[in-house]
C-alpha cells in the first residue's frame, strides 16, 4: 500500500482513515457555505473530502510533504474552492490572509503539535483571524492542555492555552483509526478564542518566558524563579497576592 511505504516518521505522519471519526470531527465545526476552512496536514485528503461534502466557501489545505501535496492537487483539481499549499504551516500562520469566518481543522503531526498550537495562541492581534480551532493531539498532550492546578499534568501548556482560549474535549480516538498505527491514543479538542482576556499582555511571548522559568522545576517553590524574573519581586507578589512558598502547579491558571 502506497502510503504505508511513504509515511514519514520525520513529519509525524499517521493518517486518520476511520470514516466515522472523520465525520465526527467535521460535524464539530458546523460548516456551511459562509465558512473558510484551513486544514493543517491533510495527508491523503480523507478529512478534506469530508469537509468538501459540507460545502464550505473555501478550503485551504496546507501540506508540507511535496509528494502528498502533488497528489492532493491532482485529486482536487476540478474543485475551484479547494487550494492546496505545499508549505510548513509554521511558515505561514502569521500571513493572515485567509479571509473571514475561518475554521482551522487538523490531525496535527505528533512531533510539532504543541509548536503549531503555540503559534496559533501567541498571535499578537487578538481576537485572531480564526473563529475556532478543531485539532487532534496525542492523548497525553491533550491531557496537559486540559489539566487543572494541583494535578500532575498541570504546567505551562495549560496556562498558555487557558489564558486566551475556551477549551472543550470532544472524544478520544483509538490508535486503530490510523495508518500506520501509532502506539498511543489521540484526543480531539476545540479552542474558541476568548474575546476578552483577563490579562491583556503587550507581548504574548512574555507569558511563554514566565511560564517556562516557573515550571522549569515544578517541585520547588516559586520564590527563586520569581527573583530571576523580576527585580522587585516582593512588590509584585504583594500586588498579585502570591504566596512565594507555593509550587508552580498550585497557581491558578
Amino acid at each position: 500500500m502506497y502510503f504505508v511505504k511513504n509515511s514519514k516518521k520525520s513529519l509525524g505522519q499517521n493518517f486518520l482513515i476511520d470514516k466515522n471519526i472523520i465525520n465526527k470531527i467535521v460535524k464539530i465545526g458546523k460548516i456551511n457555505n459562509n465558512k473558510t476552512i484551513l486544514e493543517i496536514g491533510p495527508g491523503y485528503g480523507h478529512l478534506t473530502k469530508q469537509i468538501k461534502m459540507e460545502n464550505p466557501k473555501k478550503i485551504i489545505a496546507v501540506e508540507k510533504d511535496k509528494k502528498l501535496s502533488l497528489k492532493l492537487k491532482e485529486d482536487f483539481k476540478n474543485y475551484k474552492n479547494i487550494k492546496i499549499i505545499n508549505n510548513d504551516i509554521l511558515n505561514i500562520i502569521n500571513i493572515n490572509n485567509y479571509g473571514k469566518n475561518v475554521i482551522v481543522l487538523g490531525n496535527l503531526p505528533y512531533n510539532i503539535s504543541t509548536q503549531i498550537l503555540a503559534s496559533l495562541l501567541m498571535l499578537k492581534k487578538w481576537p485572531p483571524w480564526y473563529e475556532v480551532l478543531i485539532l487532534m493531539f496525542q492523548k497525553e498532550v491533550a491531557d496537559r492542555i486540559l489539566a487543572k492546578k494541583n494535578s500532575k499534568d498541570f504546567g505551562r501548556l495549560a496556562v498558555l492555552c487557558n489564558w486566551r482560549m475556551d477549551i472543550k474535549k470532544h472524544f478520544d480516538v483509538s490508535n486503530n483509526c490510523f495508518f500506520p498505527k501509532p502506539k498511543i491514543k489521540s484526543t480531539v479538542l476545540s479552542f474558541k478564542p476568548k474575546r476578552k482576556v483577563e490579562f491583556d499582555l503587550r507581548d504574548p511571548k512574555s507569558l511563554e518566558k514566565i511560564t517556562r522559568i516557573l515550571f522549569s522545576n515544578r517541585r520547588k517553590m516559586i520564590n527563586k524563579p520569581m527573583s530571576i524574573l523580576f527585580k522587585n519581586e516582593h512588590k509584585i507578589y504583594k500586588d498579585l497576592n502570591l504566596n512565594l512558598s507555593q509550587r508552580p502547579g498550585e497557581l491558578n491558571n
